[in-house]
């Protein structure tokens, strides 16, 4: 929890210090900008045994803090729902609130990593360590606005047991 919060207040003082600088030269990737996206979750390992596909949404801030380089929050929710055993069936919903970075290798293309807490919506459910490594194009559409397309590793962590998917995001960004 401790490295989450040095994190949070390294890349924050670097957001709001005054080292704000363009990332891109096409209008629809300059400056800060907010996306709103629909995920999709394709469990891998254990997890991919017990659970199918998990559907949500999802918020993310961006603005840059270098050449090249975003610092990036998000928030949002996902649902799984378990595989028929027995004629069983369950769902859970997560909350995962992450920060972290954006690199942008070409105009368009960017790779980057967040971490942050997975807020479990369930009674009695618990919080995890979340990370996600991930790559992605933004194609600009208007001025001020491009469409976000990503894919990422995710895990959540927590006493020795990990979660982990595929997470798929299709979003449409707008610059603020």
């Amino acid at each position: 929890m401790k490295k989450i919060l040095l994190l949070t207040a390294i890349t924050g003082f670097l957001a709001f210090s005054g080292l704000t600088a363009q990332a891109q030269k096409d209008p629809a990737m300059n400056g800060q900008k907010l996306g709103v996206g629909v995920e999709f979750g394709l469990p891998v390992g254990n997890f991919g045994d017990v659970y199918n596909l998990g559907v949500g949404g999802s918020l993310v801030y961006q603005v840059p803090v270098a050449t090249n380089l975003n610092f990036t929050a998000s928030a949002g929710y996902i649902s799984f729902k378990s595989k028929e055993i027995l004629g069983f069936t369950n769902s859970f919903g997560t909350i995962p609130v992450k920060a972290g970075i954006r690199y942008f290798f070409a105009e368009n293309f960017y790779g980057g990593g967040e971490l942050g807490a997975a807020f479990s919506t369930e009674d009695g459910g618990k919080t995890a360590f979340a990370y996600a490594p991930g790559i992605g194009v933004e194609f600009p559409v208007a001025d001020k606005a491009a469409i976000d397309l990503g894919v990422r590793y995710e895990g959540w962590s927590k006493n020795s047991n990990t979660r982990s998917f595929v997470g798929i995001r299709a979003a449409f960004n707008f610059g603020l």
